[in-house]
């Protein structure tokens, strides 16, 4: 493993990027969200990704030098088409459009189509909060769960995220998969050889399966059993109907570069807390303090910030082989 600081691998990464047939906006705008990924202890959503985002930039898979385009059809909607292009400059599009709009109008829907990965859910959102609004996301994801009852994957693991502001202080922030494990876990650990917990995933026969490269030609089983895959099927119609994206098993890979692009669709709410009662954020701190009045009680995405304060001091580790892999890209 080396040791590199935030700084380092996120100039690296966009230069591997900007090397890989994408725009130097767009290059940063990627790197700076795997990093990121890198610094919360999410290595799944990090730099484990670059190689695939690269190739399929090169392979015109993902359009590189795509520039998203706005819209505003009604008041309170920011429609972005991300143009077959990476998620992160389509919602850097969409927010800066939308935050203003809900500060002025109290609640803003952003909805991303013909997109791609957008990564950490929980990051999108806390950039809303951060701008002192509530933040909601769905976003799809291609085929890997199955309908209950089903053994083909049809649906995304169709991540949710919420996150609320906390004057003074990090946001609260809620990021969770529909399946009972990211999807990136356990191609990760595919990567390395290694096998995975009974009850993550099926086989492509829709048996229980440890086997990491089974399970990823086979079913993610979805949090909740019936009721999580009632969830995927909700996120799914939010973040693909209302787009105009493709459908889970309409969607192609994110991790090779075969294929057209996969088209999937994001879908984020953000709203003004104080339009809706003026002492929101004062109620809020009563449920905060009464859950951390309780020993062994931490907040959502608590662990996240530690982990990030670290890493803005003393770096990340990232291995050898990966590392070498960016160095190359980027030279």
């Amino acid at each position: 493993m080396a040791r590199r600081s935030l700084t380092e691998l996120e100039t690296l990464a966009a230069r591997a990027f900007a090397r890989s047939k994408t725009s130097e906006p767009n290059a940063r705008s990627v790197a700076r969200a795997l990093v990121a990924a890198e610094a919360d202890g999410l290595p799944s959503h990090g730099l484990s990704r670059l190689a695939a985002y690269c190739d399929q930039a090169i392979a015109g898979k993902v359009d590189g030098f795509a520039t998203p385009g706005t819209s505003r059809p009604k008041p309170a909607v920011v429609a972005v088409d991300a143009a077959s292009g990476f998620a992160f400059p389509a919602l850097d599009a969409g927010f800066a459009a939308a935050i203003p709009a809900a500060r002025e109008i109290g609640l803003v829907a952003v909805a991303v189509g013909r997109s791609h990965h957008f990564g950490v859910a929980g990051h999108a959102v806390e950039r809303l909060a951060d701008a002192g609004l509530v933040g909601i996301a769905f976003g799809n994801s291609p085929a890997a769960i199955a309908p209950w009852g089903g053994a083909k994957p049809l649906f995304g693991t169709n991540p949710i995220a919420f996150a609320w502001p906390r004057s003074g202080r990090a946001p609260l922030v809620i990021d969770l998969s529909l399946s009972k494990v990211a999807r990136g876990k356990i191609m990760v650990a595919a990567q390395k050889g290694e096998a995975i917990p009974e009850g993550w995933a099926l086989d492509t026969d829709g048996k229980p399966t440890t086997d990491a490269k089974a399970a990823l030609g086979g079913a993610m089983i979805p949090m909740g059993d019936a009721k999580g895959a009632a969830l995927v099927l909700m996120v799914e119609l939010l973040a693909v109907a209302l787009t105009g994206s493709n459908f889970g098993w309409e969607a192609s890979s994110f991790f090779d570069a075969k294929g057209p692009p996969p088209h999937v669709g994001q879908m984020f709410l953000a709203f003004d807390p104080s339009a809706f009662a003026p002492d929101a954020a004062a109620r809020a701190e009563v449920v905060f303090q009464a859950m951390a009045s309780q020993a062994g009680v931490r907040l959502p995405g608590e662990r996240r910030f530690r982990l990030r304060e670290k890493a803005a001091a003393d770096g990340v580790e990232v291995p050898d082989a990966l590392l070498a892999e960016i160095e190359r890209r980027a030279a």
